[in-house]
């Protein structure tokens, strides 16, 4: 009707509550309201984890016991206020809490249930965009009950279709934009629901530390804190051209934009990966030399899981990189460019080690890492060739074995 305002823009972002900790509390619920750990690879202690659901709690690993240099992936809120967190290493987080249950990490499972969860949102709200395993964003804005409460009635139906589906927990916010929706996700964790209107930004967003708009990360937040800008509602009495000055011109005029909780970026239902990698860092440094069986091993394992990777989901790529962290923790990347687009494991693992040999290996290693960038659907007209196609008939750990790499530093 002549007159009528659009509606309001309603952008959510829903976070899963920790979730890889809580998918495994979904298998072992003797574990609910325990300082649980996931991370690192499988170990032979966890061999006992097989009796599943009817193992007592005192049986299973403890982060006490573990020995060597793996980082956390996620851990329970009981585990959380202990100081523990994602990233943190597990000989670091024994120290903080040696009490806490260590779990391995199982991918398959938690990709099954992000599929869940995700096909639950577009049952009721269509316009989703993908962040991850654990995050989306949704446009709210021209969904039934989307600008009810400000959005919450919507929310709360997304978090009870989830729940009793899955048996998960999630917290929203919705706000004017993803930026501030982000933020908002993060007040009321777990199973929370924000609620931001533009004429909050002062109340709600200004106090909040730098730090919490994404996109800020550790070495911005250092450098604003040195120049005495600590919270949001600083950095937003800041002028345009100075941020500018002192950060340059792209990312002066982004935290500008941000500080006022401005940003215009639509919900993209469809997105292509720029690439795809598979790293591993290992329990003990290892050299190239001495260990080079060892090294040989986990690097053919990397290249053929990611090619596993590519031909799942339907990409080829040309760029082959590699990533080492030597002792030191110094890095270096190293990639080539081929003339065809491949999704083979073989190629992959041919081409990853000629990069291998433009590295100086006189140092250990305490990671290994490899990458496939420049990628492409499978089937497009560049890279649909029947030799190409061909490749992909085998499965990975097939194609790895069709050739000998004695010409590899390992």
């Amino acid at each position: 009707m002549p007159g009528l305002l659009p509606p309001l823009r309603r952008i959510a972002h829903l976070d899963m509550d920790a979730f890889y900790a809580s998918v495994e509390l979904l298998r072992y619920p003797q574990l609910k309201g325990l300082p649980v750990v996931i991370g690192g690879g499988r170990r032979p202690a966890d061999e006992v984890l097989q009796l599943r659901g009817a193992l007592p709690v005192d049986q299973f690993p403890l982060l006490q016991d573990y020995v060597g240099r793996g980082v956390i992936t996620t851990a329970t809120y009981a585990a959380r206020v202990f100081g523990i967190g994602s990233a943190m290493g597990l000989m670091k987080a024994a120290k903080l809490c040696p009490q806490a249950i260590l779990l391995p990490v199982d991918f398959d499972e938690y990709r099954k249930y992000s599929r869940q969860f995700k096909a639950i949102v577009t049952d009721i709200a269509p316009l989703m965009e993908d962040r991850g395993v654990d995050e989306v964003y949704i446009d709210f804005t021209d969904v039934p009950g989307g600008q009810r409460e400000g959005g919450r009635t919507l929310a709360r139906l997304i978090q009870k279709a989830i729940f009793d589906a899955t048996g998960l927990t999630c917290s929203i916010g919705v706000a004017p934009n993803k930026l501030i929706a982000k933020m908002a996700s993060e007040f009321n964790k777990p199973q929370g629901i924000a609620i931001v209107h533009a004429t909050d930004l002062q109340t709600a967003i200004w106090p909040l530390a730098c730090r919490k708009i994404n996109g800020i990360g550790p070495k911005a937040e250092a450098k604003l804190n040195a120049l005495d800008i600590h919270t949001i509602g600083d950095l937003a009495t800041c002028e345009r051209q100075w941020l500018i000055a002192h950060f340059g011109k792209s990312t002066g005029a982004w935290m500008h934009h941000a500080a006022w909780g401005r940003d215009e970026r639509p919900v993209v239902t469809v997105s292509e990966p720029v690439s795809m990698s598979r790293e591993t860092t290992f329990d003990r440094d290892l050299h190239a030399v001495r260990d080079k069986a060892e090294l040989g091993a986990i690097f053919t394992d990397l290249c053929t899981k990611l090619a596993g990777d590519l031909q799942r989901k339907g990409y080829v790529g040309k760029t082959i990189g590699i990533k080492l962290r030597f002792d030191d923790f110094k890095s270096v990347t190293r990639d080539a460019t081929l003339a065809q687009a491949t999704a083979d494991a073989t190629t992959l693992r041919r081409t990853a080690g000629l990069c291998l040999k433009r590295v100086d290996l006189s140092r250990k290693l305490r990671l290994l890492g490899v990458r496939v960038g420049t990628l492409s659907k499978l089937g497009t007209s560049e890279n649909s060739s029947p030799n190409r196609l061909s490749l992909l008939t085998q499965s990975p750990s097939e194609a790895i074995n069709t050739i000998a790499f004695n010409d590899q530093l390992f």
